[in-house]
């Protein structure tokens, strides 16, 4: 049993790799202290659509590292539309949103926290989470270890909720998500589309259509993100409003692969820790309004380093206090107003509303937008 590690940190995502970086940096000497154990080897492979908002951008910049050193396309304007019309969000001096490719940035992020001093070990998979009242014992398919502590970063359907909340009641949305070549015939090759058209025929999100690139080539990403808010209602397969919205724009949905995931959201009642054990990224939830991960996994790390910084220094483990420092940090205010925007936005499901709201009302959403869903890691110290 390995025992020389004060912190083990499950999963090599955003999440875990910003808890390690910002844990490093408010007590450098824990730095040979905290282990990151990562199932897969960098750079593996994860469905994500890869945007960037402002958010992710400046936190990284507080560790100071530069995004711009991973592959990515930068988008001139968002879309948020309703059956091809709506709003267009165009930010000032600079993109609205920057979009990579999970397996470049996570890779990248892992070299700079290697670089950091933080060690990481790859291909060992999780099979149990122990705490007791001195400590969490790890079971691995390499054999076992032990902590002071553990931090569950392993994405929706790890292993740490499971072992330590095996019945705490979840959300779960559906995603799909396609990569197709780039169309110069159909769209304005930096701009981003989100389009709602779904929503009255009770699929609660939207549709996506991002620029990407894949090796330099540049490509589309594709997707539909359903908060399964209206499950209980009759739903049309996931599928067929997406290849509809390709078809408009000249794709043809059979002809490419199709992948699905499910996302995990904040919800306020969510449990986000145990003694000896706290939850962070998608383990902890996502935001419910549009499955947006990377910027609020980025912004988990940092409270959870405060958090694991504090209960390091009282030698205390209950981590009574997370949940609070949560839901009175930034991230915790926009993951609190997101849940409630989303019980909104897509329950008033009437096309009218919809249309309203999409084409209307862009000074009141772009007010809102501002205010409580953007800007949040402003206030996360």
């Amino acid at each position: 049993m390995d025992t020389k590690y004060d912190i083990l940190i499950l999963g090599g995502g955003p999440s875990g790799l910003s808890t390690a970086l910002h844990l490093a940096r408010l007590n450098t000497h824990l730095t040979s202290r905290i282990l990151i154990l990562e199932k897969e080897h960098y750079p593996r492979f994860k469905l994500c659509a890869g945007g960037l908002v402002i958010d992710a951008e400046r936190i990284l910049e507080g560790l100071g590292l530069d995004v711009s050193e991973v592959p990515h396309v930068d988008v001139d304007n968002a879309h948020f539309d309703f059956a091809g019309k709506g709003i267009k969000v165009r930010v000032p001096q600079r993109h609205a949103i920057r979009v990579i490719r999970r397996d470049e940035f996570d890779a990248w992020l892992a070299q700079k926290t290697r670089a950091a001093g933080i060690e990481i070990r790859e291909g060992i998979t999780v099979k149990n989470i122990l705490p007791d009242a001195n400590g969490v014992t790890v079971e691995t398919d390499q054999g076992n270890f032990r902590a002071q502590c553990v931090v569950g970063a392993d994405g929706s359907n790890g292993i740490t909720r499971r072992s330590i909340l095996p019945n705490a009641p979840i959300q779960t949305a559906r995603v799909l998500e396609i990569i197709t070549p780039e169309n110069n015939n159909s769209h304005i090759k930096h701009d981003a589309y989100f389009e709602f058209h779904p929503v009255p025929d009770n699929i609660a999100g939207y549709i996506w259509d991002f620029p990407t690139q894949i090796h330099g080539e540049p490509m589309r990403c594709w997707g539909i993100y359903d908060t399964n808010v209206l499950a209980e209602s009759k739903r049309p397969a996931l599928k067929d409003p997406l290849a509809k919205e390709m078809s408009r724009h000249g794709f043809d949905l059979n002809d490419y692969e199709i992948k699905g995931h499910p996302i995990r959201w904040y919800a306020p009642r969510n449990q986000v820790s145990v003694p000896r054990v706290l939850l962070v990224g998608d383990a902890a939830g996502a935001d419910p309004i549009f499955g947006e991960g990377i910027s609020i996994a980025l912004g988990y790390g940092v409270i959870a380093a405060q958090e694991l910084s504090e209960s390091i220094r009282r030698n205390e483990f209950s981590f009574n206090g997370y949940k609070r420092r949560l839901v009175r940090s930034g991230l915790g205010q926009t993951l609190y107003a997101r849940w409630v925007i989303t019980h909104i936005i897509y329950p008033l499901k009437w096309r009218w509303f919809q249309i309203l709201l999409w084409r209307i009302a862009k000074p009141i959403v772009l007010l809102v937008a501002w205010t409580f869903v953007l800007n949040w890691s402003k206030r996360l110290k």
